[in-house]
């Protein structure tokens, strides 16, 4: 158990440990409940058709709201960054999931994302910004540049502000920072 749980990102062996001697201590009772409700999310949750977040039905309850205004789309890279930008609580629009970000060292080609998908939606949806919120690191760069040059034809994009420090990740970012990175952004030139 420890073994698994050293497996999981941000947990070292003194953490897996501790996870797991909790758990034995726990009553059978809880320890089937944990088990059994990462068995039903593993079977259950799936991507939403239209954003590519984490959805346990076809679309999302972002997707879904009605009190989403349609004219924003903020693309991030995963399901972690929109659920960061979603604690700020101050972006009232949709968002769309690239499921990573282009690395040609890695071999991740625009191909393997979600960008054909993002720019079906653009020209469906046709909103008047489309945001790109992604890491600022080499990859996130590149994949902005990519992004802006497909989508700038059809309508504005911007980037959010660089109030975030090099190469660090979206999901460790504090509510403040992301409102602040998301009011300055710029148009991508």
């Amino acid at each position: 158990m420890i073994d698994q749980f050293e497996r999981l990102p941000g947990i070292g062996p003194r953490t897996a440990q501790r996870l797991a001697l909790h758990l034995l201590r726990q009553p059978e009772e809880q320890s089937r409940a944990f088990a059994d409700a990462l068995l039903a999310a593993r079977e259950q949750v799936g991507q939403c058709r239209e954003c590519f977040h984490l959805s346990a039905d076809p679309r999302c309850e972002i997707c879904r709201s009605d009190a989403r205004q349609t004219d924003l789309l903020c693309v991030v890279a995963d399901s972690r960054d929109l659920l960061a930008l979603e604690r700020t609580r101050e972006y009232p629009g949709l968002y769309h999931v690239l499921g990573g970000l282009i690395s040609p060292m890695d071999g991740i080609g625009p191909d393997l994302l979600q960008v054909t998908s993002l720019v079906e939606r653009v020209h469906r949806l046709q909103p008047r910004e489309v945001i790109l919120a992604l890491t600022p690191s080499v990859e996130g760069d590149t994949t902005s540049l990519y992004l802006a040059g497909l989508l700038r034809p059809f309508t504005s994009v911007s980037r959010i502000a660089y109030g975030l420090p090099m190469g660090s990740e979206l999901e460790y970012a504090d509510e403040i920072t992301l409102s602040r990175a998301l009011e300055g952004r710029q148009p991508v030139t």
